[in-house]
């Protein structure tokens, strides 16, 4: 089958082999055609070294597709049964999942750093979080998939397997914003529209989009902020319309400026949400006085604090009822061979979201 493989880290382009198998399935595991692919930012990252990597390694997490095979242990799914991909399963039985944190279990996540899913020939080919939805079939744990009607589009399960759920999951399931509720939201690409639009569901009030890219404020009041900056703006914009600061603070970037952005915007009491993976070298200095006294709170939000098996479900619920604008962060369809071009434009800052096809 065909594979975009990522060889070393800062690769500018992909290579595009037809000579790679999937390994697999075995017990407990599913095998899937991959109809559509999300190219996730934290693709990005794993190609410019940002998040740890294996490599060889075929990218792509965010992915929609049929079951081909199941493994031995699998009895409730099928061959045809439609299905999107859960990048981050959940073991069951590991202290996370038994205290019902199933989005901090790394049971598999972790296995998939040691464990090849793909080859060519002798070469032993990793696959991204375990995943690798930058080929054209792919491997995961039954956990790694959930369900879905026949009816729903892969472009649209794709994007749900990631960026719908982080950023929508940041804002119900992390930060339980409520009706009345004020948001800032930093990083206007596809998990930050996707916040936006959770805040907007949750019934904010008030909803400021922050990007340092102007073509991207049009968007983002398209799917409901109330307000849009630029980083610059930002402060003078809040001073006018919620001078004590805003209730809730997302950090889409999670870089250190971006961070000290959504504190200084957060009100006293309010709570900042990390929704981006940062680089592990990257620092943010706090004192002790200010993080005493200003009674804020930094919390992670990993994948939105999903469970996929139940979020999946209620997020298409909402797409079906006309109150999730999925298809609308779907910005162009590009084919397996523009992935490496795909990951170029992500780069760029002009790119919502972009989804590959395949035949």
């Amino acid at each position: 089958m065909r594979a975009a493989v990522l060889h070393t880290i800062g690769d500018e382009k992909l290579d595009l082999r037809d000579d790679v198998t999937v390994l697999g399935p075995g017990p407990g595991e599913v095998r899937l055609r991959v109809r559509a692919s999300g190219v996730c930012h934290s693709d990005l990252s794993a190609l410019h070294g940002a998040l740890p990597q294996p490599l060889p390694a075929v990218l792509g997490h965010e992915a929609a597709g049929d079951v081909i095979e199941v493994g031995d242990g699998v009895e409730d799914l099928l061959p045809g049964d439609r299905v999107a991909v859960n990048w981050l399963p959940a073991c069951g039985t590991c202290p996370y999942c038994r205290r019902g944190e199933q989005h901090l279990c790394m049971t598999h996540v972790m296995a998939g750093y040691v464990i090849p899913r793909f080859a060519s020939g002798d070469l032993q080919i990793f696959g991204m979080a375990g995943c690798g939805s930058f080929a054209e079939e792919m491997v995961v744990p039954r956990p790694g998939v959930v369900k879905i009607d026949d009816d729903v589009p892969y472009e649209v399960a794709a994007l749900v397997g990631c960026g719908v759920t982080t950023g929508v999951g940041a804002v119900i399931n992390t930060a339980g914003v409520r009706p009345g509720d004020t948001a800032v939201v930093i990083g206007c690409g596809g998990v930050g529209i996707a916040a936006v639009q959770g805040a907007r569901l949750a019934g904010a009030a008030v909803i400021m989009a922050v990007d340092t890219v102007p073509a991207r404020h049009e968007a983002a009041r398209r799917f409901g902020a109330t307000h849009t900056a630029t980083p610059d703006q930002l402060s003078d914009l809040q001073m006018e319309v919620v001078p004590e600061g805003f209730d809730h603070a997302f950090d889409i970037v999670a870089l250190p400026q971006t961070l000290r952005t959504a504190w200084t915007a957060c009100r006293r009491g309010g709570t900042v949400i990390v929704v981006g993976a940062g680089r592990a070298e990257d620092h943010v200095e706090f004192s002790p006085f200010e993080l005493l006294f200003e009674g804020k709170r930094i919390i992670p939000s990993l994948y939105g604090s999903a469970d996929a098996h139940r979020d999946f479900p209620r997020l298409l619920a909402l797409w079906r009822a006309g109150r999730l604008d999925i298809e609308g962060m779907i910005s162009r369809r590009l084919r397996l061979d523009q992935a490496g071009d795909a990951l170029a434009a992500l780069g760029s800052g002009d790119v919502i979201r972009q989804v590959i096809i395949h035949d």
